[in-house]
This record gives C-alpha cells, sequence and structure tokens, in this order.
C-alpha cells in the first residue's frame, strides 16, 4: 500500500517554491508582531482608557452606520499608503526615515482605525458585505496563522524569542 503525497508534494516545484516563500514572508510577519505586542499593545491599552476617547467613542457610536464606515475610511486610507510608502522607503536605502513611516503609520492603524471600527462594530455589521468580508478575513486570519505555526521556521523564531527574552531577563536580574 502506498502513501498518498501531501498537499505540498502535489504541487509543481514553481508553485512550492512561491509557498514556500509566502509562508517565510508570513513567518517574519506573525513572528515580528509576536515580539512587538507586548510594546505596543499597552499603548493601545492605555489609549482606549482615556476619557477623551471613551467620550470619542460614544459619540462615534451614536452616528450612522454610514458616517462611521466614512470615520473608519478616512484613517485607512492615509494609513495603508503610507504603510506601503514606508517599506518603499526603506527598499530604496532610506531605513531610518522609512522606519518612522512605517512606524506612523501602524500607530495610526493601532489606534484610530481600532478605535473606530472598536466603537462602530455593531452598526458596521449590518452591512452584510462588510460581515461577510470581516469573516472571510478572520478565517483567512486564522488559516494563515495555523499554516505558519506548523512549520519548522516558526518553531524555531519563537524558541529563539523565548531565549532571548529569558537571556533579557537573566541581565535585569
Amino acid at each position: 500500500m502506498t502513501e498518498r503525497p501531501t498537499p505540498d508534494e502535489k504541487r509543481n516545484p514553481v508553485a512550492r517554491v512561491l509557498f514556500a516563500i509566502l509562508r517565510a514572508v508570513l513567518t517574519v510577519v506573525i513572528v515580528f508582531d509576536e515580539i512587538a505586542r507586548p510594546l505596543y499593545r499597552p499603548l493601545i491599552d492605555w489609549v482606549a482608557s482615556l476619557r477623551i476617547v471613551a467620550r470619542m467613542e460614544v459619540a462615534i457610536a451614536r452616528q450612522s452606520r454610514l458616517a462611521i464606515l466614512a470615520l473608519l475610511a478616512v484613517p485607512f486610507a492615509l494609513a495603508e499608503p503610507l504603510k506601503l510608502l514606508g517599506l518603499v522607503m526603506m527598499a530604496d536605502g532610506r531605513l531610518r526615515t522609512g522606519l518612522v513611516v512605517f512606524a506612523f503609520a501602524h500607530l495610526v492603524s493601532f489606534l484610530l482605525v481600532e478605535r473606530i471600527y472598536h466603537a462602530g462594530r455593531d452598526k458596521l455589521l449590518t452591512y452584510g458585505w462588510l460581515s461577510w468580508l470581516m469573516t472571510l478575513l478572520d478565517r483567512l486570519r486564522r488559516r494563515a496563522l495555523d499554516w505558519v505555526r506548523s512549520s519548522a521556521a516558526y518553531a524555531f523564531a519563537i524558541r529563539a524569542r523565548d531565549a532571548a527574552r529569558a537571556w533579557w531577563r537573566g541581565l535585569r536580574a
């Protein structure tokens, strides 16, 4: 009895290489997020706890779903192209400037887009197309995370991260 080939073995060599590159890129992005999350999550939580932000969220939640969508679209439309610009600047050799632009765009995304979405989520998801899109994106995100987390590269990166954290704790002790 012969064993069945895995889905990766069924693909042609070009597809296997492209999927390996995709997995490598996703692994880097996800590991970066795992490392950076402890740095930016407290900032997001602190901003969310501010009284002015709470008032802003209440005001946003009172708006119509179309107004909330427009409020969400403006910072999103500004932040996403800035992220690409930052990447292009880094690729062009302007590492520091590109990194600052990229970090600023992420900060805008994290702080503004997340808070607006959080405030108006219930009304926004009454749009069938947006509810469908968010469900699809969540499903794709989970699949990508599962795919990357099953890789040897991810396991190595997590071991390296944990070793670096232990080393850092040892230095501080």
